[in-house]
């Protein structure tokens, strides 16, 4: 079993927002802080990011209300989806104060939150109540073993799954899980994640593990494609293709036959969507960053310090975006990456 290609970018509104490709910004992703209280092998491995890595200072982070503005300039230019990420974005010391300055900006639709969950149990209610709609809870493995190695920590893997417990409680729906699967690492979980996101209600999402930056070892026979893991699936419990909810999904998405929710597959490596991506991402101290991929950012921080009015700091973030042409899991399909490129532990993934 396999899936449709993904579609080619639609022609947009002459009045929309659009880069060279036709591609609307519509998808803001926005880390809160690059520090994290894990040291995932694929992320932030410890003998780059270890106790003596020189982390951002407090001050050099958008302020709330700093972050609120630049944000609200995003939602006028058409962004309606907001992610907030790290690092562990939990680590941001109150945040539910940031999503509740967010939730009434006019044009937004969806405030989510990505997380590793462990730090959930103590503020899932009040992220709740302060207008967090969604989580995204990163879990890579069930058993404690391929946990800990993974994840590099001497937590146990309940550490995580009580922060799955406490965000269902909260009514954050829904929640779901991404696992990034590495062949010979943790691809023998394939069925043991699936079958625990059917009993548990959650919506389970593989990841094909990808070159984020350059510290991570990627090496692509780690990489466990997307096609592979949707015959296991079928093979265990049957699965058709499901129709995209919305332009510029990025996952993959099937539902089982037998009624008990749907899986869903990031193949960035093996099946590039660059074609349709719609997201932005900005770092921690406000930079600008237009694909996952890339080596710099663009620095809107100077922008808003600098005396910016609201209409000068819009243009600014348009005319970034119209000059967009980024594809590069289509290049790295065509001949590979080469050079720079930020980590994912600095703008989230």
């Amino acid at each position: 079993m396999d899936a449709t290609p993904p579609p080619a970018a639609v022609a947009q509104p002459a009045d929309r927002l659009t880069d060279r490709l036709g591609r609307p910004v519509e998808d803001l992703r926005v880390s809160l802080t690059d520090r994290c209280n894990l040291r995932c092998r694929y992320c932030m491995p410890r003998e780059i990011f270890g106790a003596d890595h020189a982390f951002l200072d407090r001050e050099e982070l958008l302020s709330f209300e700093e972050l609120t503005r630049v944000l609200s300039a995003f939602v006028d230019l058409g962004v309606s989806k907001l992610r907030l990420t790290g690092g562990e974005p939990l680590l941001r010391k109150d945040l539910p104060e940031l999503i509740a300055m967010l939730s009434p900006l006019s044009g937004l639709r969806d405030i989510a939150l990505t997380t590793n969950g462990i730090l959930l149990p103590r503020v899932a209610d009040e992220l709740v109540a302060a207008g967090l709609q969604r989580v995204t809870i990163s879990l890579d493995a069930l058993d404690d073993a391929t946990f800990r190695a993974v994840a590099d920590t001497p937590l146990s893997v309940e550490a995580v799954l009580a922060g799955v417990d406490a965000a269902l409680a909260a009514g954050l729906s829904p929640v779901k899980i991404n696992a990034v699967m590495q062949r010979g690492v943790n691809d023998d979980q394939v069925e043991a994640l699936a079958g625990w996101a059917r009993e548990t209600g959650v919506i389970l999402r593989y990841i094909e593990f990808m070159d984020v930056g350059t510290t991570n070892g990627w090496v692509r026979d780690r990489v466990v494609p997307a096609a592979d893991i949707v015959r296991r699936i079928h093979a265990r419990w049957p699965i058709e293709a499901a129709e995209p909810t919305r332009e510029g999904e990025v996952a993959e998405r099937y539902r089982y036959l037998d009624g008990a929710g749907e899986v869903g597959i990031v193949a960035s490596v093996t099946r590039p969507f660059c074609r349709t991506c719609n997201r932005a991402r900005l770092s921690a101290i406000g930079e600008l960053y237009t694909c996952l991929f890339a080596g710099e950012g663009h620095d809107l921080r100077a922008v808003v310090r600098g005396g910016a009015d609201d209409a000068e700091l819009r243009e600014a973030i348009a005319a970034i975006w119209r000059a967009r042409s980024d594809r590069a899991s289509e290049l790295r399909a065509e001949g590979g990456l080469s050079g720079p490129r930020v980590e994912m532990s600095y703008i989230g993934g």
